[in-house]
């Protein structure tokens, strides 16, 4: 029996429609058709890019794909990816695009969203102005607190405990020092030191926490990119088939965490007005002062009293109504912190360690001998040989190294000078990744070679390019507010280990970037960082 004409034609031209819709128009009529594909499907499906990201590939494949085909590439249907300064970082995140979805889908924490995860410029430049002074760098480096803070993690803690693994002759596996570390030391300057963790006292704790941290990074992709699957799995009780349960318990265990750190924080500010507050007051130790919640805590209080209509509500009533937004941020400064820092730690002992680069080791004991106080962070902060190579391996091994993806504004216009795309529309994806950036020949020569003494020897105007291409910390108004704290803390760390101890790599099977945002600093020997130190 013949089908009726009129169903018979609806259906062809809806078949014509799709077709056009998602094959003709995204191919060739699409504001984003006139750029390179990275693959032959990207006008057509996310399936390609999804399936790297899934497998945490994603970063390498992309950075081929820009070495094939140039600064701008296309690598799903919406979705873009670019490679240069001029009509690329500088358009995208100085020209203030904002972020969408994929940060609030995983970095909400308590339900609330931290400033870092907030998609909407205005709220996160608001939030900013609130906490930037604690991490200005002139702050920093006059902090008694910060300093109290260096003298009793550095001296009393990690110097002893590598002090025993050298007289034992015991090879170090220096991730889980520097994550110990960096978490003490971030989580003191937060919260102060008696309120903090204690990770490096705590070894086998420890140890677990952190694989456990890493581990459940892998889950990540799920809730991110594909956050409407994931959303019905929850609701049929099927998340487990692509998260497994124990992810979701680490996430709580870490929230329980980080809000008792806030809690004990509180009580040490019980009855303490806010003129009367300040490092050595109060009866509270200048190294227990709990410089980065105070700040958030007292700028959220004066919100909240600006806004809140009843003039009868009590201090405690706000710091209660407040206390997640408070964690929340908390909770994103501690662990961004001491993740990408340790990361790039490590890396840093594992080059400096090998046989090759034993002379950079060499040069860099005998300026810090030169120096009196290692905890004078002026004095540290000017050691030529200690930026250059902690440049070169933020450089080379960016513990964000993978894609940073915002929203296109209506309008955009993207690309170099002469070869710019005008007119993009509003909601294209659009990414960069420091992997790439910092891989450019014609600025970094040999880039896949750790070379510090690129930083030593170029002039004005090659130091001035290198600073336009280094993107370890990101860019413009979303740049990384902790990045001061970051470079201080890693350089007091590099102080402390190398101004005592020669390192030397215990296995030399090389190290890679496992990860997908983040990397993971592991050698292909399956441990991270195996170290034999020896006491000088």
């Amino acid at each position: 029996m013949a089908l009726p004409v009129i169903p018979s034609f609806a259906l062809l031209g809806l078949l014509c429609l799709t077709i056009y819709r998602y094959i003709i128009y995204p191919a060739l009529f699409s504001p984003l058709a006139k750029i390179p594909n990275a693959h032959w499907s990207a006008p057509f499906s996310r399936l390609w890019i999804l399936y790297y990201r899934h497998r945490e590939e994603e970063t390498p494949v992309v950075h081929g794909a820009h070495k094939r085909l140039g600064p701008i590439i296309r690598i799903a249907p919406n979705d873009i990816s670019v490679n240069s300064v001029e009509g690329g970082i500088r358009s995208v995140y100085a020209g203030g695009y904002e972020k969408g979805d994929w940060y609030r889908n995983i970095f909400s924490n308590y339900g609330v969203m931290p400033m870092f995860a907030m998609p909407d410029h205005g709220m996160h430049s608001r939030r900013k102005r609130m906490l930037s002074n604690v991490y200005a760098k002139s702050t920093l480096q006059n902090s008694q607190t910060l300093k109290a803070i260096s003298h009793a993690l550095l001296d009393e803690r990690v110097l002893p405990r590598l002090r025993h693994s050298s007289e034992r002759g015991e090879p170090v596996d220096f991730y889980y020092i520097f994550a110990a570390l960096t978490h003490d030391f971030v989580s003191s300057y937060v919260f102060g030191l008696s309120n903090g963790s204690d990770f490096l006292r705590q070894p086998e704790q420890s140890k677990k926490f952190f694989d456990d941290y890493k581990a459940r990074q892998r889950y990540q992709f799920w809730p991110q990119d594909l956050p409407d699957l994931t959303d019905l799995l929850a609701k049929v009780g099927l998340q487990w088939l692509v998260v497994p349960q124990w992810v979701k318990r680490a996430n709580r265990d870490i929230e329980a965490m980080i809000l008792k750190m806030c809690d004990d924080a509180e009580a040490s500010l019980i009855n303490v007005p806010e003129a009367e507050q300040g490092p050595g007051k109060a009866e509270i130790e200048v190294k227990d002062w709990p410089t980065v919640y105070v700040q958030a805590r007292n700028a959220l209080l004066r919100d909240s009293t600006t806004k809140c209509a009843d003039t009868k509500v009590s201090i405690a009533d706000l710091v209660a109504r407040n206390r997640l937004d408070v964690a929340s941020e908390m909770l994103d400064h501690t662990l961004a912190g001491f993740d990408t820092s340790s990361i790039t730690l490590t890396f840093y002992g594992w080059e400096i360690s090998k046989k090759e680069n034993q002379q950079w080791q060499e040069n860099l004991r005998e300026e810090l001998t030169a120096i009196g106080d290692i905890h004078d962070a002026k004095s540290v902060d000017g050691l030529r040989v200690l930026h250059a190579t902690l440049m070169e391996t933020l450089r080379l091994h960016a513990a964000i190294p993978g894609n940073q993806p915002r929203v296109t504004p209506a309008s955009a216009t993207l690309g170099a000078p002469g070869s710019e795309l005008n007119d993009l529309p509003a909601g294209v994806r659009v990414q960069a990744q420091a992997w790439s950036l910092h891989r450019n020949p014609d600025v970094f020569p040999e880039p896949d070679a750790w070379r510090p003494e690129r930083w030593l020897e170029a002039d004005d105007a090659q130091q001035k390019e290198m600073s336009r291409w280094f993107w370890a910390f990101g860019s413009g108004g979303r740049m990384c507010v902790g990045s001061n704290l970051a470079m201080l803390d890693m350089k007091a760390i590099i102080a402390a280990v190398w101004k005592n101890f020669k390192t030397e790599v215990d296995f030399d099977e090389g190290m890679i970037h496992r990860g997908g945002y983040v990397a993971e600093p592991v050698g292909k020997g399956g441990k991270y960082c195996v170290l034999r130190i020896a006491e000088v």
